[in-house]
């Protein structure tokens, strides 16, 4: 059940335009190039996992000092703060111009990522994983459920962005945007009121 949930959140952010696919798509579009499109891919699942590696690290940095109770309480106080602060805003972080050197795109992901509170997603996973006396398996578990995520959230991304290059362009996301946009504060929202409940 673990591994389904991380497997469908990484798919999930794989269809969420904001988490790079768009951006991927519109360098294709800009150059007429369907291999840099391909070759953006990959450099921005990069960035989302180190994003993501990021949130396993914290973790895994902590567990031995707090108790998995209060980090669950606090990742799903993060996790509902962040989430209406998703729905409540009204601008969302965009980088300057579209021209960007693939270490460039690594960051943007990277950054892109971090706003969006991809790693968030997955505390309620990562807080179940044994910590205490076994700080070197959970930093090893929590990388591979990074890994698995991303890997999900690639392939994810890959398709949608080769049927949208190919067949749909971007004239058609301008409604999709803000529906999965507010979908993905929803689900934060969520995950940090599930993780609380179940903490409690």
């Amino acid at each position: 059940m673990t591994l389904t949930a991380v497997i469908l959140l990484g798919a999930f952010h794989g269809i969420n335009p904001a988490m790079g696919w768009l951006f991927a798509v519109a360098r294709g579009l800009q150059e007429r190039s369907r291999d840099l499109m391909l070759q953006s891919l990959p450099v921005i699942a990069l960035g989302h996992l180190a994003s993501v590696a990021l949130v396993v690290l914290a973790v895994s940095a902590t567990g031995s000092i707090v108790t998995a109770t209060a980090l669950a309480i606090g990742a799903g106080v993060v996790l509902v703060g962040f989430g209406l602060w998703h729905l409540l805003a009204r601008r969302h972080f965009r980088w300057v111009g579209m021209r960007l050197s693939l270490p460039q795109l690594a960051a943007w992901s990277f950054l892109m990522s971090s706003v969006h509170g991809a790693g968030l997603m997955l505390l309620p996973v990562l807080t179940r994983m044994p910590a205490a006396g076994h700080h070197g398996h959970a930093l090893s578990g929590g990388m591979l459920v990074a890994g698995v995520h991303t890997l999900a959230m690639f392939l994810t991304a890959t398709v949608v962005a080769v049927v949208v290059y190919e067949f749909l362009g971007v004239a058609v996301l301008r409604r999709a945007w803000f529906n999965l946009d507010r979908m993905w504060a929803f689900a934060l929202v969520g995950a940090g009121v599930i993780t609380l409940v179940g903490a409690v």
